[in-house]
């Protein structure tokens, strides 16, 4: 009985995240194998669209706003996030629900959560940022790029579809498959433990996890609107992701990617890229420092 209770927890988490990679809560003491995050140079609350979203920034430079997959916190992203500010300014943003963040008295969608990221970089006092989001982070950032085409300068995309069609059957079915009574049996673990930690109220968690499924129970499809998008935009996606391999390849063809040979001096290309990591799954690639070193090379490259 507990075997199958755990199975079906992990097969409606197993598209937002991967429990046992979580990086633990920046203060406190990380597990083996798991960096700690750098202590933010500033960090707060912006108000905007009427709610208030928690920000913490790391590092000085040109800004990287970095968004987290669902049910996490900035944590997740462990190493990458001092490797990202070793020459950016990272902002870290918790989105709706999710760690420092209140779930607030609306319905979760990635509109909203858009408009939120797209008010604090203003908030901040940033016209532009570029933005690297992984997983529901990333849907999210999509939308900020379509909604808000102002404020984005480059896209990066990790391991996220364009459209509810590209989940595989078992992630689709694991994510509407979510409860707000799988709280109770979450603790103790993780991904329960890093939101507890820095959470306002941890008793919020139910109500987390009731809107993440509320919002998955709605089909999406923006592939119109991707062909719309302006800013150059790299795809990631680990070699054994969630996502369909086939759904991958039609998301870089949606923006113009590999549909001609490039020819000898490259002239073929546009400004998007696709990048695949390989030996890597959804479960683990947002905790891999492989997306943060091709986040790095796209950003900086001319």
């Amino acid at each position: 009985m507990l075997r199958r209770t755990f199975l079906s927890l992990t097969a409606a988490l197993a598209p937002l995240m991967a429990l046992p990679a979580l990086a633990q809560p920046s203060d406190q003491t990380a597990a083996p194998g798991v960096a700690m995050l750098p202590a933010p140079s500033k960090s707060g609350y912006a108000p905007v669209n009427g709610v208030e979203v928690y920000y913490a920034v790391y590092g000085e430079g040109d800004p990287v706003v970095l968004l987290h997959g669902g049910l996490a916190t900035i944590d997740m992203f462990g190493p990458n996030v001092a490797l990202l500010a070793e020459g950016h300014q990272v902002i870290a943003i918790d989105l709706q629900g999710h760690g420092h963040t209140l779930p607030f008295d609306r319905p979760m969608s990635y509109e909203a959560m858009a408009d939120d990221v797209a008010g604090a970089i203003q908030y901040l006092g940033f016209e532009k940022a570029d933005l690297m989001g992984y997983s529901l982070g990333a849907g999210t950032a999509l939308r900020v790029a379509i909604q808000h085409p102002d404020v984005v300068d480059k896209l990066i995309v990790v391991s996220a579809p364009y459209a509810w069609a590209g989940w595989h059957d078992y992630n689709q079915q694991g994510m509407r498959s979510m409860t707000p009574d799988m709280a109770e049996g979450m603790k103790g673990t993780p991904l329960y433990e890093s939101y507890a930690a820095v959470a306002p109220d941890v008793n919020n968690f139910p109500i987390l996890i009731g809107q993440v499924n509320a919002m998955m129970m709605h089909d999406f499809d923006w592939s119109a609107e991707i062909k719309q998008i302006k800013a150059p935009t790299l795809l990631m996606f680990a070699d054994w992701d969630a996502v369909r391999t086939s759904h991958v390849a039609s998301f870089f063809e949606l923006l113009g990617g590999g549909l001609q040979d490039a020819l000898w001096d490259g002239s073929g290309m546009n400004a998007n890229r696709l990048a695949i990591i390989p030996n890597a799954t959804h479960y683990n690639i947002f905790a891999d420092t492989r997306p943060g070193e091709a986040a790095i090379a796209f950003i900086d490259a001319e």
